[in-house]
């Protein structure tokens, strides 16, 4: 089977939100070919290069959809005629569409007409090489405006001013970059059995242009959903701007989720938020993402004779009294630092775990994630250092802080195996989290957790660690204080956590649901070949007009039985005496 896989800002690049998870993916289905067809996120992404690719790739094709330069196209008088048409139906769709996923489910008429339009477009720019320079016109700027001061029209677009149209013409152009690309010829997308989109949004698009063009199936993977995303983004833009992007992408995901043969969400918590954003439960998947257990396997297995020995030392040896000096408990935190991560909370807990085990140390292991990032980070050491000043034995020793801001590969080249496997408890103290890796990372080591309940966290632990509600410092520190003075239970949900992982994670799991899930996906689409005759001439009307003629009406309808033929019982009376 050939795969074209799909992707953006990942693999086949070195780093990249995904890259990880296909590269497992591509590696472990050996038997297939894959072309792949990724969108670069930057300059110093594609400076970084790509990752050693395996034999089975046979195809790598990229395009940079940060960057655009003039592809020289000039449209002549009716080509700029049908761009402005499709174009404008496109705008059309956006200022009168529901907002899709919040209160109700874009309309199907709305529906159609982005999707009419789309394939207009796409196939304008396949007939004359390209839509860079009308996107770009002041043609397009001038349909998006006539589409918000028409009748019918959302308040919000109709109150858009000349600056929010702008912003709103530029955001399509950029969105709509895919359409210029010379992707969909009978040799390139066209020549593969299954297009396979790791994200939703962008990426999948050219998934949507090769089923419109060559009825090749597409399947979209969907760790986090692109929508919620977009809802999220953009908060101090104008209600006009809020309103047109919010459409936009609304009835792209719309599309993708009609015309995909099978969505897969990586969670339950993305599986629901699909379905809020419209998608269809016969569709729907779940394939958890796929870690490899190999790099944590020594550690899990040693831990539970440790914690053994550990237990049954102390039992013999150690008093109430004496507890103190004990060996000295380390929480670990590992992540990136960002506000989400709701590191402020994890040390006000900490301080009241420090008060309750003295000896406890806090190692936040992890890089800022940009600019807030870097600025977080500081607010953060600031914090540690008046939380906790340095603690000295004596007037002439330097003190030292319980808590340890670290980066992977520091100190003896740390991975992240080595600092699971130092932690007597690995915490998340996340309020926005998606599938949690680091939790999975601490299982397969057998830690036993504290996690805030975000996201995906509950479904991944299931009953193998302690959960509590998000930016609650106390009850916090209390499940951490609960598991450090018990080192029986922290045994005893280490080793179930580690055999939920093992069952659940691995990324054998992983590649064989989604061979699986392939097979089944060709298996269901009809053999792209032209009808032949009995001399081997082609058809041309086999296949009925309204076949390729792209709508929702066009889905097949239970066939009506008339009422003669429908076997009814006959009543049943009784006599009332």
């Amino acid at each position: 089977m050939r795969i074209g896989l799909l992707t953006e800002g990942g693999y086949p690049y070195v780093g990249g939100e995904g890259g990880v998870w296909c590269d497992r993916l591509v590696r472990g289905l050996d038997g297939h070919e894959f072309d792949v067809y990724a969108f670069s996120a930057g300059q110093a992404q594609e400076d970084a290069g790509w990752v050693e690719l395996p034999p089975q790739v046979r195809r790598v094709r990229t395009a940079p959809l940060w960057a655009a330069e003039e592809d020289g196209v000039v449209h002549g008088r009716r080509a700029r005629r049908r761009f402005t048409e499709h174009y404008g139906e496109l705008a059309a769709a956006l200022c009168t569409s529901a907002q899709p996923g919040a209160a109700e489910k874009p309309g199907t008429a709305e529906a159609d007409r982005f999707a009419n339009a789309l394939h207009g477009l796409a196939e304008l720019a396949r007939d004359e090489g390209g839509l860079v320079a009308a996107l770009r016109s002041e043609h397009a700027v001038r349909a998006l405006e006539r589409a918000c001061r028409a009748p019918g029209a959302r308040r919000a677009a109709r109150e858009a001013r000349v600056s929010d149209l702008l912003t709103v013409a530029d955001h399509l152009e950029r969105a709509l970059r895919p359409l210029s690309l010379d992707w969909y010829e009978e040799d390139g997308l066209g020549a593969v059995d299954l297009c396979h989109a790791a994200s939703g949004g962008i990426a999948a698009l050219p998934g949507l242009l090769a089923r419109h063009f060559f009825g090749v199936p597409l399947l979209v993977t969907e760790y986090g959903v692109r929508l919620r995303t977009h809802y999220l983004t953009r908060p101090d833009a104008s209600p006009a701007v809020r309103s047109l992007l919010a459409a936009f992408h609304g009835l792209l995901t719309a599309e993708t989720y009609h015309a995909a043969s099978y969505l897969v969400p990586g969670n339950a918590h993305a599986r629901r938020w699909q379905e809020r954003c419209g998608a269809d439960r016969t569709k729907l998947r779940t394939i958890h993402p796929g870690l490899d257990a190999t790099p944590f396997a020594r550690f899990g297995e040693d831990r539970r004779a440790e914690e053994r020995e550990k237990s049954a030392k102390r039992e013999k040896q150690e008093k109430p009294e004496t507890r103190e000096h004990a060996e000295p408990h380390t929480l670990v935190w590992l992540g990136r630092v960002e506000p989400a991560r709701d590191l402020v909370s994890l040390l006000h807990a900490f301080a009241e775990v420090r008060a309750a085990e003295p000896g406890t140390r806090l190692r936040i292991v992890g890089r800022p994630s940009g600019p807030e990032g870097e600025a977080y980070l500081g607010h953060c050491r600031a914090l540690a250092a008046q939380l906790f000043p340095d603690e000295a034995d004596g007037p002439h020793a330097v003190g030292r802080n319980p808590v340890s801001f670290e980066e992977l590969g520091g100190p003896g080249a740390e991975t992240s195996a080595d600092v699971h496997a130092g932690a007597t408890v690995t915490v998340l103290s996340s309020v926005v989290e998606g599938f949690p890796v680091g939790l999975i990372e601490a299982m397969f080591c057998g830690r036993a957790t504290v996690s805030t309940d975000v996201g995906a966290v509950v479904e991944v632990i299931g009953g193998t660690g302690l959960v509590v509600p998000p930016r609650n410092p106390r009850a916090l520190a209390e499940a951490c204080v609960s598991l450090l003075r018990d080192p029986e239970r922290r045994a005893r949900l280490g080793a179930a956590a580690r055999a939920r992982a093992l069952e659940l994670f691995g990324v054998e799991q992983n590649v064989a649901a989604f061979r699986g899930l392939y097979l089944e996906t060709v298996a269901r689409t009809p053999v792209r070949r032209p009808v032949l005759d009995g001399d081997g001439d082609p058809q041309p009307f086999a296949a009925p007009a309204e076949a390729h003629v792209p709508g929702h009406w066009t889905e097949p309808t239970p066939r009506a039985v008339p009422t003669w033929a429908v076997e009814t019982p006959e009543p049943v009376t009784e006599t009332v005496r």
